[in-house]
């Protein structure tokens, strides 16, 4: 096990999980609330030695695939009744995000939308955040070092949280937990990964160690997704892709761009229940055509291609093969998305905090070309 500071500590490396009691003690957290999901319990993995002594405390597993604000509200009264002091996420994205939600409201008055970032929540957001600490169990979100969780209201916005306090106070990453990943999940979540490697790396904003670190995640993912796809058992595959997506995570304060900004936004509709991951792997290749128009993208997404070994197709090809290789769509339709809510997929996208730091800047007409090319 190997141990990791930058931004927030993370215990990293097969078999890391076994070290949650001692975490816990170490940071002062005698009786966490546990966030999970009924699919992490169904797959036996609240079940792992490890996890033993989490049988005693108080666990909510009601996680939505995209968080709520409401799920939030019932997380934090079972936080609150079992007399927690801390919490553990246990999951993907979708319980890490929802456990920064029930930490910020332990210690925060007020509703929820007070402290979404589009709303100038972050200057809101303290130090008291209840402590956290994020066990991830698949490779994809990097929500574990990130400093944002997005969850949507309960009129239907979906909403950034931003603030460095929701970093989780530690990130336990053991690529055994991820062993049994089904091939389709292994595929959208790593395409998260690498779309948030790329998104950070082609941001405008001036951060070479992020830029260093989202290369060489992106170099990472290209090469072990194909192999943990194929034999999700093979644990040098789950392992570089686990630490791609942390490394992902670890980018995120350089900003995403247009990618996100849609996929946030096509996240909240009601019409359907959209996997994140899913959403950027189909606008990935779209969005990086777009932006490669601008010079600086143009010689960036060059090394992207040098690193991968690119010499006779461009990298927005080269992910639409990827995307068909490991089962993606191509097309929102087929994915149950009507062509109705393109003009407020596009409106929530321009008030998205991952549309200023897109390399080209971008009209509500561009997003509406962006979406009827993937449709």
């Amino acid at each position: 096990m190997h141990t990791i500071t930058y931004l927030t500590s993370v215990s990293f490396g097969l078999g890391a999980s076994n070290s949650l009691a001692e975490i816990l003690r170490e940071i002062g957290v005698s009786r966490p609330l546990v966030i999970s999901d009924h699919g992490i319990r169904s797959a036996g993995l609240l079940d792992r030695p490890g996890f033993a002594f989490l049988k005693s405390v108080p666990i909510f597993l009601d996680v939505p695939t995209n968080p709520t604000e409401s799920a939030v509200a019932a997380g934090l009264e079972l936080y609150r009744q079992g007399g927690c002091d801390g919490v553990v996420a246990i999951g993907g994205g979708s319980p890490i995000d929802l456990a920064k939600g029930v930490a910020l409201l332990a210690t925060h008055d007020g509703e929820l939308e007070r402290y979404a970032a589009i709303l100038g929540g972050l200057a809101r957001i303290t130090s008291a955040v209840a402590p956290l600490v994020a066990v991830p169990t698949t490779a994809g979100t990097g929500s574990e070092v990130g400093r944002a969780a997005l969850i949507t209201l309960d009129d239907g916005r979906k909403l950034g949280f931003i603030s460095p306090h929701l970093i989780p106070r530690r990130a336990i990453c053991d690529p055994e937990l991820t062993m049994g990943l089904p091939p389709a999940l292994t595929a959208s979540t790593g395409l998260d990964a690498l779309s948030h490697c790329i998104e950070t790396y082609l941001s405008p904003r001036y951060n070479p160690p992020a830029e260093a670190i989202a290369v060489d995640g992106f170099k990472r993912i290209w090469k072990a997704l194909p192999v943990a796809y194929e034999d999700g058992s093979n644990a040098q595959a789950r392992t570089e892709l686990m630490m791609g997506a942390l490394e992902g995570g670890m980018t995120f304060q350089k900003g995403l761009g247009a990618v996100h900004a849609l996929s946030h936004a096509l996240g909240g509709m009601k019409e359907a229940q959209l996997h994140h991951g899913t959403l950027n792997a189909i606008l990935l290749p779209t969005v990086v055509r777009w932006n490669v128009t601008v010079e600086a993208v143009a010689e960036k997404v060059r090394y992207l291609e040098s690193m991968a070994g690119l010499e006779e197709t461009t990298l927005a090809d080269a992910l639409d093969e990827l995307n068909r290789s490991l089962g993606i769509t191509p097309r929102l339709s087929e994915l149950g998305v009507p062509r109705h809510v393109i003009d407020w997929v596009c409106e929530r996208a321009l008030a998205d905090h991952s549309h200023p730091t897109n390399p080209r800047p971008l009209t509500k007409e561009d997003y509406a070309s962006i979406l009827e090319s993937v449709f």
